[in-house]
């Protein structure tokens, strides 16, 4: 059951391990080839370039496979198919961005040439992840989030159905929060949608530390037998990612009291030998087509150039005035190259170990010597150089080496200090690099060392948190990755870390990330200033290095593990403000200045839009990322990646972090309203497109079981460069008995033409895209009435309409007689989902009232009384209104206070209640609601 499958010699069964990581190339394992971050993978909306990746990570799992079968098992932790509603999640590099379509289809390709295209026989296994409602990381682990039954089925359970029905994939991880107040480890909605509605005929498993994590962080039950017992039997968990003693103690312990029998474990052992059978493992050799893939399949050429291939495609041109851009190598005397992000590649938490890394400068370099102009490139990274004072002692700072047990010391004279290369990320978060040795500094949680030859651990140690004073901008604390002061010697001079007495923190991996490695108040020590004595300004070369050049290319972004990863999200969604001046600074001193954006996310880059010729973005892609900007700036790649995310102005457009309802909140293109900086599906060119000759069916088109219609129109390259194009399709509902998306992604295709040239592009489309969730009979539907089609380039660029007639149903209007479960409201204010323990969910009042919405109901000539089952904590109220949360009070009744799932049933009387109304359950107090019925 444990995520290392023990050796069953007698059967001869061989030990397995469930889990190795891959999300954008084999990770952990040793060199491998490493591709774009998904999120970059996911600017590119190519389904062909998906699977070949798929494919080529299939083909280097075997290789590995064959180097360790025992550790390097072929159950790959990828890809990660959360829905990314908010940009602050701290993990939005790792998934396919915030629509279902987009990102079902792309894991869908990429699942099947994980998968291989054998009948029986699977290459590699893809796991998708993580089910679900995954899209916050503070508080992960102890959190539920709030979701309705509407935004579940057409939002965040679409994103995984596309990849199991289209890809095939055999795996799915559960998720570390609860949804509506149930750990996602125990959420029925694995058996019975995934398993038995969708057909997932593979093996579910848990995330790490993630079962035991029911006991230890959502203290959902008291015991952890129960918690193995209840993930596997309810939740559908088929091999568990914990400590393996301490599952297989806990499964005995549940055996033996009877919360689990020998039939639940047959149950998920089938479930996981089914998946290695396909693989082959039990299997001659001469049978399974991919058991001849060795170790030589790692770091393929081929694997290299596309790598290459990938990380072009997944360029994205967001700005391009008066044709900034392409560069033209062989014009060019002079090349300032600046910023932190210039001259380095950065790896991620699930990045492989790159067998090399081209940086943007490298990239840069090559394009201009192959142009034979000896073009000088002026490289200047942005960072200041300062040395470090105590202003306590007033001496200077000299770090030791961590080697042998040597600390920091203090320095007597500037001259016998060290000199260190500050780079601001933003947010107080600074990294540094001693250039006596070149090493980062870091901490072991006692003293602070320049021993870091990375900035990659679970833990950033290597950041350091510099506030500077408002009054004197010289002077400054200093604190830890965990916000712990930096403090001196008095007798040594060395920096220690608060004490310098603390037990050092385990640089492992843990659920609840930098907040639950907070050290305790008694190792504090008050923050002590220093002196940050300029050497060197980073912003003053940077503008020295830009002035005079032909073209000044400002590379701005962020680091993979700072501000924003696994564990933490962004506080914002600006760049950091030191990047922002320096493009703005470079700018002034060169009009011809281009903004390369490197970064795992959207940023709100309003002023440098508004003020900056052109600027490319791309995420952190591997190995390749120098070679693929420059191939971008310089022409000989056409870029012509989309944005996978709206990349909004502000935080101020956005809901609160935790608020999970994407069609009342407003959230993503789909509901949106506002102005966007980059609308969904945003890209440009060097090429101009032209749409026309829409064709689609006239008449009425009749839904049914696999109804669809073809949609086709004709591209032309009006351009003499050659470049490639994604066309976009996505429908509009017409008048819907629900809030409908303002747009809704149906399908997708980029396509390349030759300058002057033309290409019929053919979308079938399923009429089941234009299905909703009917709340009021509990299945899906698809509405009678008139559907706009709309193709273009981008969901703010639609090219052509059409309109479609669709022959579906009318939704009837409720009745309110039957029993109707609370959740299946239409609208509501004041209220979030949490768990009725005698089944499903029930509706609960945030705050001191709130109210649900049950539309467009009969009551014919009337109805006399209602009855409801709830629960409270406290004396609360509910009421019956009409047409409104303060319309007509038609009957009320008092709920006396009792415990969270101390659930009783009330009947009380109502008055004038009759007629086709929309009726309101409205409550003050703290009370939840599980189910209603009006009584006639």
């Amino acid at each position: 059951m444990p995520q290392y499958q023990i050796a069953v010699e007698r059967l001869g069964i061989q030990p397995y391990k469930h889990g190795t990581e891959a999300a954008h190339g084999m990770a952990w394992l040793g060199e491998a080839t490493t591709y774009p971050q998904p999120i970059g993978l996911a600017c590119t909306w190519d389904k062909d370039l998906m699977k070949r990746i798929g494919s080529a990570i299939g083909d280097e799992a075997r290789g590995f496979y064959k180097r360790n079968p025992a550790i390097n098992g072929l159950t790959l932790w990828a890809p990660t198919v959360d829905m990314e509603r908010d940009p602050r999640w701290g993990r939005t590099e790792e998934a396919y961005g915030e629509d279902p379509v987009l990102a079902g289809k792309l894991t869908a390709e990429l699942t099947k040439g994980i998968q291989g295209e054998h009948p029986f026989y699977l290459k590699a296994v893809a796991t998708l992840k993580h089910f679900i409602g995954n899209n916050n990381e503070a508080g992960r682990g102890d959190t539920s989030v709030s979701i309705d039954p509407r935004n579940m089925r057409e939002y965040y359970l679409k994103a995984f159905e596309i990849p199991f029905k289209e890809g095939g994939a055999q795996s799915m991880m559960s998720a570390y929060n609860a949804i509506n107040g149930v750990p996602a480890n125990l959420s029925r909605d694995v058996i019975d949608i995934v398993k038995r509605e969708w057909g997932m005929n593979g093996f579910v498993v848990s995330d790490a530390f993630d079962v035991t994590g029911t006991v230890r962080d959502h203290h959902y039950v008291e015991k952890l037998q129960e918690a193995v017992a209840r993930s596997i039997r309810e939740g559908g968990i088929d091999s568990i990612t914990d400590e393996a003693a301490v599952v297989t103690d806990a499964i005995r312990l549940a055996l033996e009291e009877g919360l689990l029998t020998e039939n639940d474990l047959d149950t998920a052992l089938r479930n996981t030998f089914r998946v290695r059978f396909r693989l082959g493992e039990f299997d001659p050799e001469d049978r399974n087509p991919y058991a001849n893939l060795d170790e030589s399949a790692i770091l393929q050429p081929a694997h290299a150039e596309l790598a290459r291939e990938a990380a072009q495609k997944a360029m994205v041109l967001l700005k391009n005035e008066g044709g900034a851009l392409p560069l033209q190598a062989d014009k060019l005397r002079k090349v300032a190259v600046i910023g932190p992000l210039a001259d380095i590649v950065y790896s991620d938490w699930y990045s492989g170990t790159m067998p090399y890394a081209v940086t943007p400068l490298q990239g840069i370099n090559e394009k201009l010597q192959a142009a034979g102009k000896n073009a000088e490139t002026v490289y200047a990274s942005g960072s200041d150089r300062v040395r470090l004072k105590s202003v306590h002692n007033g001496r200077y700072v000299r770090i030791g080496d961590g080697e042998k047990g040597e600390l920091a010391a203090s320095a007597q004279t500037a001259a016998d200090a060290d000199v260190f290369d500050v780079t601001d990320w933003g947010w107080d978060s600074h990294t540094a690099i001693a250039e006596r040795n070149g090493r980062y500094l870091t901490t072991d949680d006692r003293a602070v060392q320049a021993s870091a030859n990375r900035i990659w651990e679970w833990f950033t140690k290597e950041v350091f948190m510099i506030r500077r004073e408002a009054s004197d901008p010289s002077l400054a604390t200093i604190a830890t990755w965990n916000d712990v002061p930096v403090t001196v010697d008095r007798q040594t001079g060395a920096l220690l870390v608060g004490d310098g007495k603390a037990e050092e923190t385990a640089n492992a991996i843990n659920v609840g990330g930098i907040e639950e490695s907070r050290q305790d108040d008694e190792v504090q020590a008050k923050a002590e200033p220093f002196e940050l004595e300029s050497v060197t300004s980073g912003l003053a070369k940077a503008v020295e290095a830009a002035a005079g050049a032909d073209a000044a290319i400002v590379f701005v972004g962020n680091h993979p593990l700072i501000n924003g990863k696994e564990t933490v999200d962004r506080p914002d969604i600006t760049l950091a403000a030191s990047q922002e001046k320096l493009v703005l600074e470079v700018l002034q001193a060169n009009p011809n200045t281009i903004v390369v954006v490197v970064g795992s996310y959207p940023f709100a880059l309003n002023t440098l839009q508004e003020k900056v010729p052109a600027i490319l973005y791309t995420s952190h892609a591997g190995q390749e990322l120098g070679h693929a900007i420059a191939d971008a700036l310089f022409g000989d790649v056409n870029p012509a990646g989309r944005v996978n995310m709206t990349w909004y102005s502000s935080v101020d457009q956005l809901p609160p972090f935790m608020d999970y309802d994407i069609i009342q909140g407003g959230r993503t293109y789909q509901y949106f309203e506002g102005a966007p900086l980059y609308p969904f599906g945003h890209g440009l060119s060097y090429s101009e497109f032209r749409y026309d000759e829409l064709r689609l069916p006239s008449g009425r088109v009749e839904s049914g079981q696999d109804a669809a219609v073809d949609i086709t129109c004709r591209v032309t390259n009006a351009s003499e460069r050659a470049g490639e194009e994604v066309v976009q399709l996505y429908v509009r509902a017409g008048a819907s008995r629900v809030k409908r998306p303002l747009l809704q992604l149906a399908d997708f295709q980029r396509i390349a033409l030759p300058p002057g040239e033309s290409a019929d592009v053919t979308f079938r489309l399923p009429l089941d895209e234009l299905r909703i969730w009917d709340v009021t009979r509990e299945r899906f539907c698809i509405e009678s009435g008139e559907c706009t089609v709309l193709l273009g380039s981008s969901s703010g660029d639609i090219r052509l309409e059409g309109r479609l007639t669709v022959d579906g149903e009318t939704i009837p209007p409720r009745d309110l007689k039957q029993v109707t479960r609370a959740v299946n409201y239409d609208t509501y204010d004041g209220v979030y989902l949490d768990e009725c323990d005698e089944g499903g969910s029930a509706a609960a009042v945030s705050g001191e009232s709130g109210w649900l919405a049950f539309e467009d109901s009969e009551l014919g000539d009337g109805v006399s009384a209602i009855e409801l089952r709830a629960a409270s904590t406290d004396h609360a109220v509910v009421e019956v209104r009409l047409d409104g949360p303060d319309g007509p009070l038609v009957g009320s009744c008092a709920i006396p206070a009792g415990g969270k799932q101390e659930w009783r049933s009330f009947t009380f009387g109502l008055t004038n209640a009759a007629g086709r109304r929309d009726v309101y359950l409205s409550a003050r107090g703290p009370v939840a609601v599980s189910w209603f019925r009006l009584v006639k």
